[in-house]
C-alpha cells in the first residue's frame, strides 16, 4: 500500500469521524441546566480552607485597600528624606572650605603661622552673621532633627506594620502571632553604620564647636583670636583629650560623610562583605558578591583617604605646632581652664 492510499484513507475516516461527531451533536436533546440526575457527578470537593477569625480576615481585606494613613506617612518620610539629603548638600559647601583650610593649606605651608592668614581669610566665607547660620547651623540642626524625625516616623510604620492601627498595645487587635524579637517588638528600624556614625559625630563636632567657637565668645566675647595656633596650644597642653578628641572627630565625620554620600547616589546600598538573599544560582551569587564586596572596598577606600588627608594636615602639622607663648597663650590657656574635667 502506498503512501497516498495511506492517505486518502486517513483523510476519509477523519471525515466520517467529524460527521458523526457533528450529527450526534445535532441529535442531543436539550437538558434542564438544573437537572443534576441528567449529568454524572465527576467534581470532588475542595480542601476546606483553613479556619480564619473573622476580624483577621477584616483586616487582611483592609490591608489589601489604600490605607490614607500608611500613604500619607510614607510620603512624609519621603519628604523629610529629601529634606536632610538637601541640608548635607549646604553643609558640605563648608566642609570643603575648612578641610582646604585645616588640613591642605598646612601641608602645603608646612607651618601654622603661614596657614593663619587663609583660615582667617575663609572666615570671611562661612563665619558672618548671614553666612554662619545658612552654611553651618541650620545645615546640621536640620540634617539631625530631620534623622530623629524618620526613626520616629518609620517606628510608627513598623508599629502599624505589625500591629495594625492598635499599635498602642503589643498584643491588641491585629498583633503577628509570631515569636518577635526585642527590635521588632519596639518598632524601632535596625541602627545602621551610617546612623551610629552621625550621632556620634553630632557629639563630637558639638563639643568642637563649643570648645573652638562658643567658648571664646562666652568668655572673651569674640573668637578673632582662635585659630590654628589655639588647636596647636591645645595639643601641647591637653594632649590626650585632644589627641582622642580630633581622631574622633575626622574618623567619625569623614566615615559619616562619605557613606551618606554613597548613600545619596544609590551606591551604599548594594555594598557589603556577604549577600542580602541567595538567588540559587551559585554563579550568579558569586558575581553578585564580588560587586557588593568590591562596592564595599571602595567606599571604604574613599573613607580612608579623605581620613589621610584630613589627619595629614590637621594632626600632622597643626597637632605639633606647639605651644603659643606671651599674652596670647595665657588667653588660650584661660580658655582651657574653663573647660571642667580637662586634662
Amino acid at each position: 500500500m502506498d503512501y497516498r492510499t495511506l492517505r486518502s484513507r486517513a483523510s476519509q475516516d477523519t471525515l466520517v469521524s467529524n460527521a458523526s461527531t457533528a450529527l450526534s451533536l445535532l441529535e442531543l436533546d436539550p437538558t434542564p441546566m438544573d437537572s443534576p440526575a441528567s449529568v454524572p457527578y465527576t467534581d470532588k470537593d475542595l480542601p476546606p480552607l483553613p479556619e480564619q477569625p473573622e476580624e483577621s480576615l477584616s483586616d487582611s481585606t483592609h490591608s489589601l485597600r489604600s490605607n490614607p494613613t500608611t500613604t500619607a506617612s510614607v510620603g512624609l518620610s519621603g519628604a523629610v528624606t529629601r529634606i536632610q539629603r538637601y541640608s548635607s548638600y549646604t553643609f558640605s559647601l563648608f566642609t570643603t572650605l575648612h578641610l582646604a583650610t585645616t588640613s591642605v593649606i598646612p601641608v602645603l605651608a608646612r607651618s601654622v603661622p603661614a596657614s593663619e592668614s587663609y583660615l582667617l581669610l575663609a572666615r570671611e566665607i562661612y563665619q558672618t552673621p548671614l553666612s554662619e547660620p545658612l552654611l553651618v547651623a541650620l545645615p546640621v540642626v536640620v540634617h539631625v532633627g530631620t534623622g530623629i524625625a524618620i526613626r520616629l516616623i518609620r517606628r510608627s510604620q513598623n508599629l502599624r506594620r505589625y500591629y495594625g492601627d492598635d499599635h498602642h498595645h503589643s498584643h491588641g487587635k491585629g498583633s503577628v502571632p509570631v515569636k518577635q524579637t526585642p527590635t521588632l517588638r519596639s518598632g524601632w528600624p535596625t541602627f545602621s553604620y551610617i546612623a551610629a556614625s552621625g550621632y556620634g559625630f553630632t557629639a563630637i563636632f558639638a563639643a568642637h564647636v563649643f570648645m573652638n567657637r562658643g567658648l571664646p565668645l562666652l568668655v572673651e566675647g569674640d573668637s578673632a583670636n582662635i585659630g590654628l595656633a589655639y588647636v596647636a596650644h591645645g595639643f601641647a597642653r591637653h594632649p590626650l583629650i585632644s589627641w582622642t578628641s580630633y581622631v574622633s572627630l575626622i574618623g567619625l565625620g569623614v566615615g559619616h560623610m562619605v557613606w551618606g554620600w554613597a548613600k545619596w547616589v544609590g551606591a551604599a546600598q548594594g555594598a557589603g562583605w556577604q549577600l542580602e538573599r541567595h538567588t540559587g544560582n551559585a554563579a550568579v551569587d558569586k558575581q553578585t558578591k564580588k560587586k557588593r564586596r568590591r562596592r564595599l572596598l571602595v567606599i571604604n577606600g574613599v573613607a580612608a583617604v579623605g581620613c589621610l588627608m584630613w589627619a595629614a594636615g590637621g594632626l600632622g602639622v597643626v597637632a605639633r605646632g606647639g605651644e603659643t607663648l606671651g599674652w596670647v597663650g595665657k588667653l588660650y590657656d584661660g580658655l582651657y581652664e574653663k573647660v571642667p574635667g580637662l586634662v
